[in-house]
């Protein structure tokens, strides 16, 4: 059986000589088939004619024009980006990280370290929200590098979040093996890495839909879990718990506050961005969802309340729950379930079969950010790809809008999980965890530094934020602390990479420590050297502040914004702060 259906593109120039490539209508005779046939046919190419680009455009207009107008597949709803947002990236930074760092920094050190870096993650995601929603193009965060900033940071920071996520998927397949043994110490793990393995890849054949859909159940389980967590501790450290009794703020006294000074709140703060990472996948989703204007400012507002009940109040209750110098927190893996404070402090109130149901939540939450890696990577490699900064294979999106060759990549990469087999296992771990341990850091400050050189374009070429359909709540100052705490992190980052917590300097320690600074640097320089290009900026008067929108006329997005603002003025009070928040 043969669908017809019909295809035709129109382009225009905007009065600022932006190219905007306009909404593909059915005009086009391309046929549609269904079935077996269909299924085949998915598999092949959606090359430039299928999107309706005209051939006899400049190579770069082209480049430009497909990242605008990928062929990735625009079915991810509103609540499949609240979702991703809200409890996306809830995994073992979170469940088990955090016991890591309350036995080094104390209980008041790990609310500083975590508290400051959701403040600057609560900046990055309100930047790349307004980014996103008025440039809803592929690869989203990462071509906006090249575009706002300069084409070498661009490659830079491209290739060091696809790195970042290439190695996140065998690290958490590993911690998820980890995680079973909690129940049985003598299985092999090699074998349970396989489910898991063919479980994360199966989910991402489906597409982006697929992921949408598993991202939204896992998401949710984690949510409930954090929230009756939240409810339970309450209850324990006012005493209700089976055992123990009245605890109260008995544990910030003795053994105390602080751990290691201000050093271990320093020592804290990759942990905390390890376990923040992937906040921002919901701006690399942009392109693929169906309105990004209307669901992408709620998925980054509620950035705020996953900031403050998920990671503020449960830690704060685990403080209070979980001496720092408990024996147990001092494991020999990191991403030891017996570890995590969450298990400890329901074990210590006596409640039996609890944690049993929190590791299962782990091993979910492990899965689910195996889960986003591949999504995180492939589409990086296709936005690589399209740029001209990667081999063009790694561009190859399939008819259904997988990038099929990313997505193999990434699989590949994966199959590093069965190392897990090997007595150095450990090693390899903790090599992988220093890859992508900083590559988060990086790429906040520049989702920040984006939003400043994209504001200073809009003063400069005479232009203001009334043509933004969504503007940051915190505006450029808060894009401004965002890149200076990133900085200021990274500084006390070196510092204790160069002096370790309790030991002396070593080179292990320090690359273990520091690995994804000379990387970036390698891949900054090494663009510099092959393209001869020493500017180090784009001037704002020639930074592109048009191609990629999808609102084509801005005449018409101003006078709908004002009507919407209009509208809202006249609700009441409580619904626009609600509005405000959510």
């Amino acid at each position: 059986m043969v669908v017809k259906e019909h295809h035709s593109e129109h382009s225009s120039i905007d009065k600022n000589g932006g190219i905007i490539i306009s909404a593909i209508e059915e005009t086009d005779p391309s046929p549609k088939l269904t079935g077996w046939a269909g299924f085949k046919d998915s598999f092949r190419r959606a090359d430039f004619e299928d999107l309706g680009i005209n051939m006899e455009l400049s190579e770069a207009e082209k480049i430009g024009i497909l990242t605008a107008k990928s062929p990735l597949s625009r079915s991810l709803k509103s609540r499949h980006l609240q979702m991703i947002s809200i409890g996306g990236a809830i995994g073992t930074g979170l469940f088990v990280g955090s016991g890591g760092s309350l036995r080094t920094a104390g209980p008041a050190g790990l609310l500083i370290a975590y508290l400051l870096t959701g403040t600057m993650m609560y900046c990055t995601v309100q930047s790349l929200g307004e980014l996103a929603v008025t440039f809803p193009v592929a690869g989203s965060f990462l071509t906006y590098n090249s575009r706002f900033i300069d084409p070498s940071w661009g490659f830079a920071m491209a290739w060091n979040y696809a790195i970042g996520w290439l190695v996140t998927m065998p690290l958490e397949l590993i911690a998820a093996a980890i995680t079973i043994k909690y129940w049985n110490s003598t299985i092999n793990s090699a074998a349970l890495v396989v489910i898991f393995y063919v479980l994360v890849v199966a989910i991402n054949l489906f597409g982006v839909r697929g992921y949408g859909e598993a991202e939204f159940f896992f998401a949710i389980i984690k949510v409930v879990t954090i929230l009756g967590y939240i409810i339970l501790g309450i209850v324990l450290v006012c005493g209700g718990g089976p055992k123990g009794g009245y605890i109260g703020g008995r544990y910030w006294h003795d053994p105390g506050a602080f751990a290691n000074g201000f050093k271990g709140v320093c020592t804290v703060f990759v942990n905390a961005a390890f376990a923040f990472g992937g906040t921002e996948l919901a701006g690399l989703a942009a392109a693929e969802s169906a309105n990004p204007r209307k669901s992408l400012p709620k998925a980054t507002k509620q950035v705020f309340w996953r900031i403050t009940l998920f990671y503020i109040v449960s830690l704060t209750l685990v403080g209070l729950l979980v001496p720092y110098n408990d024996k147990r927190l001092f494991k020999t893996s990191s991403v030891d379930a017996s570890a995590s404070p969450f298990v400890i402090s329901v074990v210590n109130a006596g409640i039996k079969g609890l944690p049993s149901v929190i590791n299962v939540v782990i091993m979910i939450s492990v899965i689910s950010v195996g889960n986003s890696a591949v999504f995180g990577s492939s589409r990086t490699l296709a936005a690589l790809a399209a740029s001209g900064q990667a081999p063009s294979i790694l561009g190859y999106i399939d008819k259904q809008g997988r990038p099929l060759v990313g997505i193999l990549v990434q699989d590949v990469f994966g199959l590093l999980c069965f190392l897990t087999a090997s007595k150095q296992s450990g090693v390899v771990f903790d090599w992988l965890l220093a890859i992508s341990g900083l590559s988060s850091l990086f790429t906040w400050a520049s989702i920040n530094f984006c939003l400043i050189r994209f504001r200073r374009a809009l003063y400069v070429q005479g232009r203001d934020t009334s043509e933004l359909s969504y503007t940051t709540q915190v505006g450029v100052y808060g894009a401004i602390y965002g890149v200076l705490l990133n900085i200021l992190v990274l500084i006390a980052q070196f510092w204790i990479a160069l002096f370790p917590l309790k030991g002396k300097p070593n080179a292990s320690d320090f690359f273990q420590s520091y690995l994804s600074f000379p990387i970036v640097l390698v891949f900054y320089l090494g663009h510099k050297v092959w393209t001869k290009n020493w500017t180090w900026y784009i001037r704002a008067k020639d930074i592109d502040i048009d191609t990629g929108r999808r609102e084509l006329d801005l005449d018409v997005l101003r006078q709908e914004i004002a009507e919407e603002k209009e509208l809202l003025s006249t609700k009441p009070f409580y619904y626009r702060v609600y509005r405000w928040w959510c």
